[in-house]
């Protein structure tokens, strides 16, 4: 049974496509309309999921009439009266139509559980909200537990986001990042008069004399504290799949004792592919994230190794791009992590703000001579290590000595493990800065075309 996945109309909208057990697709909708975030269909993305058509079934995300009575509660009545992007409706300019819905926590359930590599295990999904959960907690395919709206982990995160002056459902990623340059001296504040209250607005002004990073370290406290609380109490077994939004942030999930899967791309775009095996409930042989558009031919290791040595820099498009917010080395900026100005020159080219952490990529065999790893793999860069020599890697070292890793098998991606091992072998450095292909506030590089764009806008070559 061929079935095509949908999220849309939210944020992030993507498409996917599964065959049986298989997933042949699966991409974001912001890296064809080139706008970030973006949470409308457009037709190139539309015609490549046809492409692999035609479909058995076309599932759906989540419930639409459940989340218009939500709106209707949150007195959010512009939204909840406006029927012009009923999914129904709305899809009918691209000719689909839906044949079944599935709840937002139960897409985001089966996207983790029936990719996981374990078939018994709790799932634990949280977010900002879905229909009306904004946590939900299950036990194999079973729903054991969960919280509703306005009570939500997730809306807190995202509405200190908002307080401290980023965008909310967008930078809280930096808003982890943030945290490690502050104290958590507003923890107890944020625990007792926010965290059991309605943030769905934001928090306006609250402790408008404190300093953005301690109120990113006093959140991420919190949620931290909170997420260690929630696992110890309610998922008692060994095997833990987390999923949702939340399930992005890698410093709160090295803290949980448990063996953990996280699929690549946990947040709202991940539930394309979700809400399929919600539907037939049927493990998925997951393959790895390298599912989205392909840009063919042989990945470039000579070629990469050659511009890393001449100008430390050098941009990677081969092969099928990431499905995930992450850049796995198919679409990614690289660079030799040894020198004290890498950092500055990557953040210069991204237009990103000078604190922010860059991420290594190295070999598993390697790993753990140079990192004090939470987990035995970390593919996705799903967790943060403690580096061993922080002064010989300057640029993938972080304020709190940790780095966000990502290991590479042959397994996962036998070019990029070809390049790290080429590299190795030249240069005795077991690692290479990996950052997306993209620039701050924009999609990651899709196509050839894009990577040319940014070789000539950016002057940095793209192999």
């Amino acid at each position: 049974m061929r079935i095509l996945g949908i999220n849309c109309l939210n944020h992030d909208a993507a498409m996917a496509v599964v065959d049986g057990q298989d997933i042949l697709w699966a991409a974001h909708a912001e890296r064809y309309s080139k706008i970030k975030n973006d949470q409308y269909l457009n037709q190139q993305i539309v015609d490549e999921a046809m492409s692999y058509g035609p479909f058995d079934l076309v599932v759906y995300y989540e419930k639409p009439w459940l989340k218009k009575w939500r709106q209707f509660r949150a007195s959010q009545y512009r939204y909840a009266f406006d029927y012009r992007e009923l999914p129904s409706v709305y899809l009918k300019q691209f000719g689909i139509k839906i044949d079944e819905y599935v709840k937002h926590h139960h897409s985001h359930m089966a996207g983790g559980y029936y990719t996981a590599p374990f078939k018994d295990a709790m799932t634990l999904t949280i977010d900002a909200i879905g229909e009306m959960e904004t946590m939900t907690i299950w036990d194999n395919e079973k729903m054991i537990g969960r919280q509703q709206y306005p009570i939500s982990l997730g809306l807190l995160y995202s509405a200190v986001t908002k307080r401290i002056g980023l965008k909310p459902n967008e930078e809280e990623y930096i808003t982890m990042g943030m945290a490690a340059y502050g104290k958590p001296i507003h923890a107890q504040y944020i625990k007792t008069h926010l965290l059991k209250r309605n943030n769905h607005k934001g928090i306006g002004q609250v402790l408008e004399w404190a300093k953005p990073e301690d109120l990113a370290a006093s959140v991420q406290h919190v949620y931290e504290k909170e997420l260690e609380r929630i696992v110890k109490k309610h998922c008692k077994k060994i095997n833990l799949v987390l999923s949702g939004g939340c399930a992005l942030n890698c410093v709160a999930n090295s803290n949980l004792k448990r063996n953990i899967w996280i699929m690549p791309n946990p947040g709202d775009s991940g539930s394309s592919l979700g809400c399929i095996p919600a539907v037939t409930k049927q493990k998925l042989n997951w393959k790895g994230p390298f599912l989205g558009y392909d840009i063919r031919g042989e990945y470039p290791v000579d070629r990469i190794i050659k511009e890393l040595e001449t100008n430390k820099i050098v941009g990677v498009a081969s092969g099928r791009a990431e499905f995930g917010p992450r850049a796995l080395g198919n679409r990614s900026l690289l660079a030799d992590p040894r020198g004290d100005e890498i950092k500055d020159k990557v953040n210069a080219i991204k237009k990103r703000q000078k604190f922010r952490p860059f991420a290594p990529s190295i070999l598993l065999e390697d790993v753990h001579d140079y990192f004090e790893m939470p987990q035995e793999t970390s593919p996705y860069m799903q967790f943060v290590g403690k580096c061993k020599y922080p002064k010989e890697f300057p640029a993938i070292i972080h304020a709190d000595g940790t780095s966000r890793v990502q290991t590479v098998t042959k397994e996962d991606n036998e070019g990029f493990y070809n390049l790290l091992k080429t590299w190795k072998d030249k240069t005795g450095c077991p690692m290479l800065l990996n950052t997306s292909l993209n620039i701050k506030g924009m999609p990651m590089v899709n196509d050839r075309w894009d990577a040319r764009k940014f070789e000539e806008k950016y002057n940095v070559k793209v192999v």
